[in-house]
């Protein structure tokens, strides 16, 4: 998420110096959270600077290299499998449990696409159950005794 403009900061904060409103009124003024108002006036109040703070350090990555390395061959031996079951495989083989969501973003970062498998949704949707929807619809359509006589 991008920070709130400079603009919009020392508005917020002349509003705040020369009405004296509540932090929660010029939240609703300005359409901003509370907490951002706290923050900003904290780091006011502190430093005397209203600019937004410039992240310095990334946040590391939750996979090391010879992790990253058992995922990708997990992968390439079972590449129909679902994110769950990737994250289950690498917690049996490393010991590390982390997140759905950050199984998706290794594999991004690996530049690995999961594909669904074609024959289970073709076995979801075979021609006998395509037949038996159609046999059930037009049975139902068929209200004659006869109809009810055949079932």
């Amino acid at each position: 998420m991008k920070a709130y403009s400079l603009d919009l900061r020392q508005k917020i904060l002349d509003t705040y110096l020369k009405d004296g409103i509540s932090q929660r009124k010029l939240a609703e003024r300005f359409g901003v959270t509370l907490g951002f108002i706290e923050k900003l006036l904290k780091q006011y109040r502190e430093t005397g600077n209203i600019a937004p703070k410039v992240r310095t350090q990334q946040t590391p990555p939750k996979l090391n290299s010879q992790q990253l390395n058992v995922l990708q061959e997990i992968v390439e031996a079972k590449n129909d499998a679902t994110l769950s079951e990737i994250r289950e495989l690498l917690k049996q083989k490393t010991g590390i449990t982390i997140g759905i969501s950050t199984v998706d973003r290794m594999l991004k970062r690996m530049e690995i696409s999961l594909k669904k498998n074609i024959a289970r949704r073709r076995k979801r949707y075979s021609k006998s159950s395509i037949v038996k929807i159609t046999v059930l619809a037009t049975n139902t359509r068929n209200t004659s005794p006869k109809a009810d006589i055949s079932r």
